[in-house]
């Protein structure tokens, strides 16, 4: 079942931007007044947010009261199921009516005031594809979240001149402008199931028809995981890492998490290490640095079943 509920503010309002945010047993609520004010503040910009299935109906009507009160345009969809990254995304860019659309997840909190009006002005000169990066600098230490915040600072919250020199890499839906004719050629690929590798995979294609602008306009990442959970996403995520080498070999190929897994695939004993390994990652006692290894040589392993 589908539930779509709107403020009064959208029905007679033409967008040029298409803020889109899905969000799944999360507060959207702070990011939501983030983007209100400086929707209200710059114009042009309308939100959709989505729930994708959460469940949770205490939160469902405490975000679909404060859509009410939003001033910028603003579409609610409430699903009863559960439909994935990939399908809920696409649901909401089908939902936006601008010629762009700008993708955030519920956990960002964009590091700029103008963080809208900078999406507008490329908006304006009708770029097809532009990431913005993100950051994690400025959040407050955490022990439990310590090693996935060491490395998404060492591999992801990287800057725009390193970024591109591999473009269709740094392709996430946390903070990322597209043309709608782009999503119309190359949709998000609904076969992908679980946490991991759809917007990277989508990248790909996408950098090869249209390219991929990466820009300095970031988003603090706030939905940190301790590394147990990371862990688990990892292994939620082989499937899809199978999908996007079955599909892109020749640009996968080339990733240091795909050679070290082919690294890893030829030694005996491999499901012992993999324990080792995740034992060494959980360990909180041990040196980051070690950590940090142990976790990546530990997705590698888990990938090495797959490559």
């Amino acid at each position: 079942m589908i539930r779509v509920t709107e403020n009064a503010a959208w029905a007679e309002f033409e967008p040029r931007l298409s803020v889109v945010m899905p969000f799944f047993r999360y507060d959207p609520i702070p990011l939501l007044t983030i983007l209100d004010r400086q929707a209200s503040a710059t114009g042009g910009a309308e939100i959709v947010a989505l729930d994708d299935g959460g469940g949770d109906k205490a939160l469902a009507k405490r975000v679909a009261d404060f859509v009410q009160t939003m001033k910028a345009p603003t579409r609610l969809i409430l699903l009863s199921g559960n439909e994935g990254r990939a399908k809920g995304r696409n649901r909401l860019i089908e939902n936006a009516r601008a010629r762009h659309a700008l993708l955030i997840d519920c956990d960002m909190r964009p590091d700029s005031p103008d963080y809208l009006k900078r999406y507008l002005d490329l908006v304006d000169e009708d770029v097809p594809v532009a990431f913005g990066g993100f950051s994690v600098d400025s959040m407050e230490a955490d022990a439990d979240l310590e090693l996935h915040r060491a490395m998404q600072l060492r591999a992801e919250c990287l800057p725009a001149r390193v970024r591109v020199l591999n473009p269709e890499k740094y392709v996430y839906t946390s903070n990322l402008l597209m043309r709608r004719d782009v999503f119309q050629a190359e949709a998000f690929d609904e076969g992908f199931s679980g946490w991991g590798w759809e917007d990277v995979e989508w990248g790909m294609r996408v950098a090869a028809r249209f390219g991929v602008l990466q820009i300095e306009n970031t988003a603090m990442h706030l939905g940190l995981d301790t590394a147990a959970v990371l862990a688990g996403k990892y292994e939620q995520s082989v499937a899809n890492f199978a999908r996007v080498v079955a599909n892109h070999p020749e640009i996968v190929s080339t990733y240091p998490s795909y050679r070290m897994a082919s690294m890893l695939k030829r030694l005996p004993m491999l499901s012992s290490l993999k324990a080792a390994l995740k034992a060494v990652a959980l360990q909180a006692r041990l040196p980051l640095i070690a950590r940090i290894f142990a976790m990546k040589a530990y997705r590698a392993a888990l990938y090495a079943e797959v490559v």
